[in-house]
């Protein structure tokens, strides 16, 4: 039913790539973004809750995500006295380095009973099918949970509630590297107790 040496290969070739590897003034087409949402979309979710929220930022939107999180951490940080120029700066040039970014968010569904945990993997199945879909299409990208995406503000800002999640930005772009990154992992058997009997 399905090449299991293609799936093998997409799965073991996924890499994540940083902004220091995105090749800027080349956007991805929004094509191939909503392919990457659409194979999101068909993540396994308990009871069909769905939970996970997008939101794409691209062209002039990603100036305002820049504006939002930049603005958001030097107004906290100078707060508590823990402001950094250089983080401020980060936050600031960032997003303006990609073709698109993708807020996750997770949406709760209390009524059906289902603990955070199994929501959250949702969630997360979700971003490895976006993962896969971008490394099929060649392009760099990563999930980061930095900058702003655990303060309180962030959630409200993209309509979260109190008892929904932001999970941080899907960071996408075409390449600047030649070749694909190499990978590195432990053997698998080093994690995996088998029960036979």
């Amino acid at each position: 039913m399905f090449d299991i040496e293609e799936v093998n290969n997409i799965i073991r070739n996924r890499r994540s790539m940083f902004v220091a590897q995105f090749k800027e003034n080349d956007p991805v087409e929004d094509s191939v973004i909503q392919e990457m949402l659409e194979n999101a979309n068909w993540a396994p979710t308990h009871k069909l809750t769905e939970p996970w929220r997008f939101t794409v930022f691209s062209g002039e939107g990603l100036k305002e995500l820049a504006r939002f999180q930049s603005e958001l951490y030097k107004e906290t940080a100078e707060k508590n006295g823990t402001f950094k120029e250089v983080v401020y700066e980060k936050l600031q040039q960032n997003p303006l380095k990609c073709s698109h970014v993708i807020a996750i968010g997770m949406k709760r569904h209390l009524t059906a009973g289902i603990p955070d945990m199994e929501e959250i993997a949702a969630v997360s199945m979700a971003v490895q099918n976006m993962y896969l879909t971008a490394s099929a299409h060649g392009l760099a990208a990563y999930w980061g949970t930095g900058g702003v995406t655990f303060y309180p503000e962030t959630k409200s800002y993209f309509g979260l509630e109190e008892d929904d999640l932001f999970m941080g930005f899907f960071f996408v772009a075409k390449p600047t590297l030649d070749g694909w990154p190499a990978g590195r992992r432990k053997p698998i058997e080093d994690k995996v107790t088998w029960v036979r009997e």
